[in-house]
């Protein structure tokens, strides 16, 4: 028994004849019914019910088949793999990002694997939204949070970490921020891309012994907005205090533009994923791109 005979019984199973397996694989009805026999007989297990009219699985052919579809795959991901290097792989990935994310750094990392592939197309789409990726056609997407969806597959990238921070210009004009009550007093610009959250700050506390509580408090400001980029500029100039991603504050927090306030409490941490549609074969050109992403995202791992 070798791996061909193993593929020569999957076609067979797919074609639902032995003249057009014959056809497809080369051979001839004798030659192909003889090699399935010989399978069956080293297995010790009749896989064909055989008629004039029809063929079918019995049971033992088909727990093989499941068995045998999966060798193929891993074969033919095998083969991939070096033709990836011998000939190069091909076609377009299209592909939706966050926009924090996708003008933080996989815009220049997407383009870089472009580079290195130079076959590979990448339609990449910045949005927030928790697109339909197989209603849309997509083939893979970058998101944060808890995936919902049990049809898609999410290989985690990073954590991303939260900060809640203001200019030194507000805290100058408004007074220090002790505790989270001390927030319902203060202008808190609401970040409203989230599942939830958006106006109810959430915390955890070290508590007695080493168990950490949950706390949360309801803010209220002047604006609100669904994009982050919105909301660090208006911090910047002063006019509140924001609770969003590290990530998009990182470089004015390192300059002083904005300080990081509430060191007493751990704001909250969510997985950046990559999704994709369930699938047994992930195509080598997918996964070659989603190790390139997640490296990018560990280059800027201090952001997070």
């Amino acid at each position: 028994m070798n791996a061909a005979d193993l593929t020569l019984f999957v076609n067979v199973a797919d074609a639902g004849s032995f003249n057009k397996a014959a056809q497809q694989a080369g051979l001839s009805t004798p030659a192909l019914s003889k090699r399935i026999s010989k399978l069956e007989q080293d297995l010790g297990a009749q896989l064909i019910h055989r008629t004039t009219r029809r063929l079918s699985l019995t049971e033992a052919g088909e727990s093989l088949y499941v068995h045998a579809k999966n060798i193929e795959g891993q074969v033919s991901d095998a083969v991939a793999s070096v033709s990836a290097f011998s000939q190069g792989l091909t076609g377009t990935i299209k592909m939706s990002v966050p926009t924090i994310s996708g003008e933080l750094l996989l815009a220049e990392a997407v383009a870089e694997f472009c580079q290195k592939y130079p076959n590979i197309t990448v339609d990449m789409r910045l949005e927030n939204d928790f697109v339909d990726l197989v209603g849309e056609g997509l083939d893979l997407a970058i998101r944060t949070g808890k995936l919902e969806d049990s049809s898609l597959i999410a290989k985690p990238l990073i954590q991303s970490n939260w900060v809640v921070c203001c200019s030194p210009s507000y805290i100058e004009r408004y007074g220090e921020v002790s505790d989270l009550e001390a927030l319902r007093d203060h202008n808190c610009l609401a970040y409203t891309y989230q599942a939830q959250g958006s106006f109810d700050w959430r915390f955890t506390k070290q508590g007695v012994g080493k168990k950490t509580v949950e706390e949360s408090v309801r803010i209220s400001g002047s604006f609100a907005t669904n994009n982050a980029q919105a909301l660090r500029k208006a911090a910047l100039a002063g006019f509140g205090i924001v609770y969003v991603p590290r990530c998009c504050v990182y470089e004015d927090l390192q300059q002083g533009k904005l300080v990081a306030i509430l060191s007493g409490y751990k704001p909250r941490q969510l997985g950046v994923y990559a999704i994709y549609p369930f699938t047994k074969y992930l195509p080598e050109k997918l996964r070659l791109l989603i190790e390139h992403i997640k490296q990018a995202y560990q280059d800027k791992k201090a952001y997070f």
